[in-house]
């Protein structure tokens, strides 16, 4: 098929990669002209409000999807209306203005923190006078990677952090205290077939995702999937959804959704049987989906601002480096390294090549905690056969 894909990153780009061996051909829009998904499609670059673009773009394709959020809703509503667009505008809607996102969990009775909505200084003040404590105070759109947000701990910071944001609507949220982080993947198909991956449990640093662990039977596995299932039939969604949880004592809360593939589950391309990519494009084409079955434990390090050289990933087996193509530069995603258990190994020694490639990556002080880490994970777990 002939796949539009509005956005040319990296997301863009494992897309493309993954449906090569199904012959599906691909087109890119992006005002990107260094897109890294380039090298695998046709790039089409322009701004997203060109409307011979757009017309374009619908008129090639047999089916249009997106890899991010921060899209203007109304040109992803005109091509809907020229050609099939998956997820559908209408899920873009609400995964983009966090207010709409928050509502939608509250009305299928999955926990959130708590949250009020503001629209001027006043409205913030007071609501965070209500809320009585440590509180996050987040734009409704344009939010990614920890964008958008200010942590509001004294009364004082208040003013500054509305003018830091913008002055734009937002909505003001408790900050939880939450054992982990934990994001589920699921996908799902235009006849309602669902799969879904293990959870990912995952640590973030500066608002960014830094490592992602598969977590095998979790206990909390089944209460994920009940929550993403709610979601997705509510939206009557097609594609791979990832929906990202906390942790706080034996209940899991919400904290965002996003209607595309999701970092936290890289590690599929490796350590599943059928890639969240591969997934998304069955989902939206219209095909049957893939198993979800992990092989073997896996791990996935992303590489923030710059790629390791050949020699520091030298003797780390099972190691996969992923290189998105990009120029380096501080805080940019620019690849990841997905781990594979060696099944003739222990897990000791998974630990250690994991330690390397947290230190390969910079990322020394989750480095001192890995094995702790990964003890704590696979605790009476067997290693998969």
């Amino acid at each position: 098929m002939k796949i539009g894909i509005l956005g040319g990153g990296q997301l863009a780009q494992m897309m493309a990669i993954a449906g090569k061996k199904y012959g599906h051909k691909f087109m890119f829009l992006t005002d990107d002209p260094d897109s890294c998904a380039a090298p695998y499609g046709e790039l089409l670059c322009a701004a997203f409000d060109d409307l011979d673009a757009q017309d374009h773009l619908a008129q090639w394709a047999d089916v249009v999807t997106y890899e991010f959020e921060n899209i203007p809703l109304a040109l992803v509503q005109r091509i809907e209306a020229l050609v099939p667009l998956n997820p559908s505008s209408s899920t873009l809607a609400v995964a983009s203005d966090r207010l709409q996102e928050k509502n939608a969990f509250r009305a299928l009775g999955i926990p959130t923190a708590t949250f009020l909505p503001v629209e001027n200084l006043t409205q913030l003040t007071e609501a965070y006078s209500h809320l009585g404590k440590t509180a996050i105070l987040k734009t409704r759109t344009q939010g990614y990677d920890g964008k958008g947000q200010a942590l509001l701990e004294q009364p004082e910071q208040i003013k500054v952090a509305w003018q830091v944001l913008g002055e734009v609507p937002c909505i003001i949220e408790e900050k939880i205290a939450f054992k982990r982080e934990v994001s589920i993947i699921a996908a799902r198909n235009s006849l309602g077939e669902i799969v879904f991956y293990p959870l990912s449990e995952n640590t973030h640093r500066d608002g960014i995702l830094r490592l992602s662990i598969a977590r095998i039977d979790d206990p909390f596995q089944q209460q994920a999937e009940q929550m993403i299932l709610r979601l997705m039939e509510y939206l009557n969604y097609v594609g791979v959804m990832a929906l990202e949880l906390f942790q706080v004592g034996d209940e899991l809360f919400a904290n965002e959704f996003s209607p595309r593939v999701h970092n936290s589950g890289h590690w599929t391309i490796e350590g599943a049987t059928t890639s969240q990519f591969d997934n998304h494009l069955h989902a939206i084409c219209g095909s049957p989906l893939g198993a979800t079955l992990v092989k073997q434990p896996t791990a996935m390090v992303n590489l923030i601002g710059k790629l390791p050289s050949k020699k520091a990933m030298t003797g780390i087996s099972n190691a996969t480096l992923h290189n998105y193509g990009k120029q380096e530069r501080p805080g940019r995603k620019v690849g990841h390294i997905t781990l594979l258990h060696d099944r003739r190994s222990t897990i000791d020694a998974f630990s250690e090549s994991l330690k390397k490639l947290l230190e390969i990556a910079d990322e020394n002080d989750l480095a001192k905690q890995c094995h702790l880490l990964l003890k704590s994970l696979l605790k009476n777990k067997p290693i998969l056969e």
